[in-house]
């Protein structure tokens, strides 16, 4: 069965809210910190958890900082795809409809930043003292949470398909 009006409607409001939520964060630290200036709002935690106005030109958590254009091309592409995807799902496919709208959110909220300020406002910095600070963004977490939970869900689908049925 193809998904009816609901199973859109549930895509759609994830990836709505997703979007929101990312524009709405990025707005506030575009308004609240100048690019490169950091905060800890959290005393205690401020050797592995800070707030960074960060202008990050490449993919998510930073990397291939040159290609930024060429992202916003695949970031659209791939978000087309999974709507095209989406229409020829099973209807009892919710995870998956879930994590589709976390990503096409994710990504979109990426390529809005592209196309408004021409970089993507990166904010969440994790670090590990001595080993490792990468600044990120909602839409990023968005992203790579959707592909996990994609990847689980076709992985387990693919290993009941494989499963021998008992007669």
């Amino acid at each position: 069965m193809r998904p009816t009006w609901r199973h859109w409607a549930v895509l759609l409001a994830i990836a709505g809210l997703i979007l929101a939520v990312d524009q709405t964060t990025k707005q506030l630290i575009e308004t609240r910190l100048a690019p490169g200036e950091t905060i800890m709002p959290i005393g205690a935690l401020s050797d592995y958890f800070r707030l960074t106005h960060s202008q990050n030109t490449g993919a998510a958590f930073g990397l291939l900082p040159q290609f930024g254009d060429v992202i916003s091309v695949i970031a659209v592409g791939m978000s087309i795809a999974m709507l095209v995807a989406h229409g020829r799902m099973a209807s009892d496919q919710w995870g998956k409809r879930v994590a589709m709208g976390m990503v096409i959110g994710g990504a979109l909220g990426n390529v809005i930043d592209r196309v408004r300020v021409g970089h993507v406002i990166d904010f969440i910095n994790y670090r590990i003292p001595g080993v490792i600070s990468n600044v990120s963004n909602l839409a990023d977490h968005a992203i790579v949470l959707g592909v996990i939970v994609l990847l689980i869900l076709t992985w387990r689908t693919a290993d009941e398909a494989a499963e021998p049925t008992s007669e």
